[in-house]
């Protein structure tokens, strides 16, 4: 502590290791961005919001793209590992879809601010920004893919169709319940949306010969 005048003391702000102190500026530019959307925002304000001294900002990140673009790398790791937890979860297919459907909408419940920054912001033309939203949806699409092959024997291109398609689904109906309101009780969105991806991937036959209902024609 330091004296100040009429023997008031202040304290210095608190010095956090690099890690924290990245965490801590990374969550107010959240906040910023979010409110403001990219081009309104400013440093000044994302130090402001942290309480730190611009300075200090730039010590960590050297530019307001570059804040932006670590964001969406933390966020855009955040759903393809949610993805790839749930079909790691359980050996069970049906139990797989539902979890795979459930990280969609966690992430668009749980993570709403999140999900703007990734999926509605208003820099998605520039190329590194569109380079990681496409990041998001390959990520997924290859976890997802990597199971189908595995439990089914289809070919690759065949297995990434339908990755595509079960990440699809799940993306839109979470992203359609977000935007309207949440009127649906979650457990409920996630229990319709599983049951239509299952009665489909189900009909799919099993490494083995085995099947979970009639094969469809896979030439």
């Amino acid at each position: 502590m330091t004296a100040a005048s009429g023997g008031a003391q202040t304290t210095r702000p608190t010095r956090l290791p690099r890690s924290a102190r990245r965490k801590q500026l990374l969550a107010a530019a959240q906040q910023i961005f979010v409110a403001h959307g990219y081009h309104a925002a400013a440093m000044d304000d994302i130090a402001e919001r942290a309480g730190v001294s611009k300075p200090v900002l730039y010590q960590h990140f050297p530019g307001k793209l570059e804040l932006y673009l670590a964001l969406l790398d933390t966020h855009c790791d955040a759903i393809i590992a949610k993805v790839r937890s749930a079909l790691l979860a359980t050996p069970d297919n049906k139990e797989r879809v539902k979890g795979a459907v459930r990280a969609y909408f966690d992430f668009m419940d749980h993570e709403s601010e999140a999900f703007r920054l990734v999926f509605e912001s208003d820099l998605r033309n520039d190329p590194q920004v569109r380079q990681r939203v496409e990041r998001v949806e390959q990520g997924c699409i290859e976890a997802l893919t990597e199971t189908i092959i595995s439990d089914t024997g289809l070919r690759p291109d065949q297995a990434q169709l339908l990755a595509s398609g079960l990440a699809g689904a799940s993306g839109a109906a979470a992203q359609y319940w977000l935007a309207n309101g949440r009127r649906t009780p979650k457990a409920e969105a996630e229990a319709l949306v599983a049951a239509l991806i299952w009665r489909g991937i189900a009909s799919f036959p099993l490494q083995g010969g085995s099947t979970a209902g009639t094969s469809p024609e896979i030439g």
